[in-house]
């Protein structure tokens, strides 16, 4: 009876270790995903967590001298979190980690900015002499799953753009696949710098800066404890959200956030028919325009698209008469967009 039970729990044991190790592999992002422990070696190979590493260092000591060099080394098809190691330094490249190559991390050393920099935008030409487009014009773009980074810097350096100005468009970073995760990292440009495009995304602890809809995209996101610097000249947007049916599932949510800068912008705008953007707990300057959301020159989305305050403070949280159509969400409006349920975390993060 006794041998019956300790191989009874002997094997129930094994099976919850294997359950969760492949859920670890497969299925959630964790802190290790973020970390690398077997640093600051420069040749390494694999971390104590049995993870790969590429090394990036200009210098040559690493593996590549090129962050679009390390993304080359991920084959196809992988299925195993590989950690990309980048010392600091100006990256001067675009770069895009296709649908295929999952489970990528690029972490920086923290001893210095680690910048991932190009100046693309809409109106530039490609070799066809067709115009690249918004969505081709991002200095980094992610079309994979389980992505994420940590101390880096993804910057788009095309002149600043003038409000309205049609192909003035450039992305900084655009996020296309699903469950991904920045911590600490630096997203800089001035109009549309991250196209949070689609897929359930975590931002936490990042810096965000831009102009016009600088942060836009039909992504389900939430944004924790990060600071968005408007770098508007005279008049600007930080939000745009593209939700364009009451059935889809996405929007942006901005928990114990920081808004500073210059300028006067929208907290959000309606790009799409059901846009939807709530800000909660977040510490607001004076630079929001008194009516605080705009419908995009279509009054008919006020009737459909979903803005939120819940429990902001600042200068900027005290408008003068905000529009109608955004509120002043209550404890159990709110409570859905305040922690990382709203983006299915219990399915994918393990912090």
């Amino acid at each position: 009876m006794a041998s019956f039970f300790l191989s009874s729990c002997m094997f129930f044991l094994i099976l919850a270790m294997t359950i969760r190790t492949s859920f670890s592999l497969g299925q959630f992002i964790s802190w290790d995903d973020l970390t690398i422990k077997q640093y600051p070696q420069e040749r390494i190979a694999s971390d104590q967590d049995g993870s790969r590493i590429i090394v990036v260092s200009k210098d040559g000591r690493g593996h590549s001298k090129t962050v679009r060099g390390a993304i080359e080394m991920v084959p196809d098809g992988n299925s195993e979190r590989i950690k990309i190691l980048i010392y600091p330094g100006i990256y001067r490249e675009k770069v895009v980690i296709p649908e295929t190559k999952p489970y990528i991390s690029l972490i920086g050393t923290g001893e210095g900015d680690t910048k991932i920099t190009w100046h693309s935008k809409a109106s530039d030409l490609n070799a066809a002499g067709q115009h690249v487009g918004t969505f081709n014009s991002a200095t980094f773009a992610v079309d994979a799953d389980y992505f994420c980074a940590r101390q880096i810097t993804f910057e788009n350096t095309a002149m600043a753009a003038v409000p309205g100005a049609a192909g003035e468009q450039a992305v900084a970073l655009r996020l296309s696949g699903d469950k991904a995760m920045l911590y600490q990292c630096n997203i800089l440009g001035t109009q549309d710098t991250l196209f949070d495009h689609q897929g359930r995304h975590y931002f936490y602890g990042c810096h965000i800066q831009g102009s016009i809809d600088f942060i836009f995209g039909n992504a389900k996101s939430l944004y924790q404890y990060c600071t968005l610097h408007s770098v508007a000249r005279s008049y600007g947007a930080l939000a745009a959200s593209q939700r364009n049916s009451p059935t889809e599932d996405t929007g942006f949510s901005f928990l114990h956030c920081r808004i500073t800068g210059s300028g006067q912008i929208y907290l959000g705008r309606a790009w799409g028919q059901y846009s939807r953007v709530v800000y909660a707990h977040c510490r607001i300057d004076g630079i929001i325009l008194p009516v605080g959301w705009g419908d995009w020159n279509d009054v008919s989305r006020r009737s459909t698209a979903y803005f939120g305050e819940y429990r902001c403070s600042g200068a900027g949280a005290k408008l003068e008469s905000n529009v109608n159509w955004g509120r002043a969400l209550t404890s159990d409006e709110a409570k859905p967009f305040l922690t990382l349920d709203y983006v299915d975390g219990n399915q994918w993060l393990m912090l």
